[in-house]
């Protein structure tokens, strides 16, 4: 018995022992962490702020205007076009230099160096300048004329099946007449010949622009349309936030192409009936076997057609930054 008691006393002394030696450092832990002083903490957290250096200001950048950014991401392109142009210069020069005759035959088609001193040339006088400025007014009144109408007519056949099934077959009944074909009668219809020659330029540029609004509008997902009615849109804001978006691509390939069409109508008609312009002039040179002469007006349709195209297509890029992503991941 007294061997269990004095066991059972060892026990708890021992179990005592244990406790005191964990209590001890429980108590070194509070000795090494006071309590903290809130306000000695705050003016500590103050003085380590105002010896810190201050962080340098960070630089305001402005967003360059999207035109700009456009025309940057066009400089290869533009090394590349340039490129193709040098080229077709030298393969001219080397053709005529050596006047090759394998079946097509340039003996007689005057070199870049002539064409170039027939510019000069002809730039003594005005009567150059005046030709393109007047092939330059002509174009833009019928372009202008057709872009309005054939976008306006295209979004309205496009988008209503009874507006379509009124006015689409007697257009596509007078679509398939060349512009040159209207010659002898806008002579007859119109009051002078300068308005029968910018209406013959309005018919070549019109039917390629109509055509690919329509066909803009119809490519539209109907789950858009479908959306937009949910959503409750009106007809005018339908027009403005879905057809028109919708459709804007196709609507500058119409352009584009409604451009050229119109440049080769313009010259046809001023050959055929006009008494000035770019397309007189490259006539009459013919008519007076002046080949530099007639070379300097191809040359100059040419580059005027490119630039009025060009432009176009700036400002499509400009309208809808969105093909720009899609570009760079078709590339």
């Amino acid at each position: 018995m007294k061997a269990d008691i004095s066991a059972q006393t060892d026990d708890g002394q021992a179990f005592a022992g244990s406790a005191q030696a964990g209590a001890q450092p429980v108590a070194s832990l509070h000795q090494l962490y006071p309590k903290q002083n809130p306000a000695a903490t705050a003016t500590a957290t103050a003085i380590a702020t105002a010896a810190a250096p201050a962080a340098p200001p960070t630089p305001i950048r402005f967003a360059r205007p999207r035109w700009i950014r456009t025309l940057a991401r066009r400089r290869v392109e533009g090394v590349l076009g340039l490129t193709s142009l040098l080229m077709m210069i030298v393969c001219w020069y080397l053709l005529t230099r050596f006047q090759v005759s394998l079946y097509v035959r340039f003996a007689n088609i005057p070199s870049p160096g002539d064409v170039l001193s027939k510019f000069i040339e002809i730039n003594h006088t005005t009567a150059y300048a005046n030709n393109v400025l007047i092939s330059l007014r002509r174009i833009m009144l019928g372009f202008g004329g057709a872009a309005i109408s054939g976008i306006a007519l295209g979004l309205l056949i496009g988008r209503y099946r009874y507006v379509r099934a009124l006015l689409f077959p007697a257009l596509e009944v007078l679509r398939p007449i060349p512009a040159i074909a209207w010659v002898p009668i806008s002579v007859m219809l119109w009051p002078s010949n300068e308005v029968s020659i910018v209406f013959i330029t309005f018919l070549g540029a019109f039917f390629p622009i109509l055509l690919n609004t329509v066909g803009g509008v119809q490519a539209i997902d109907d789950v858009l349309i479908r959306a937009a009615s949910t959503l409750g849109a009106s007809e005018r804001a339908m027009f403005r936030y879905v057809v028109l978006p919708g459709a804007l691509p196709h609507i500058f390939s119409g352009l584009a192409l409604g451009m050229g069409v119109a440049w080769v109508s313009l010259i046809a008609a001023e050959m055929i009936s006009g008494q000035f312009g770019i397309g007189y002039a490259t006539w009459e040179a013919y008519s007076l076997i002046s080949y530099p002469e007639i070379v300097v007006g191809m040359v100059t349709i040419g580059i005027l057609g490119w630039v009025c195209s060009g432009l176009i297509r700036l400002v499509g890029s400009i309208s809808m930054p969105w093909l720009a992503f899609a570009t760079r991941r078709g590339k």
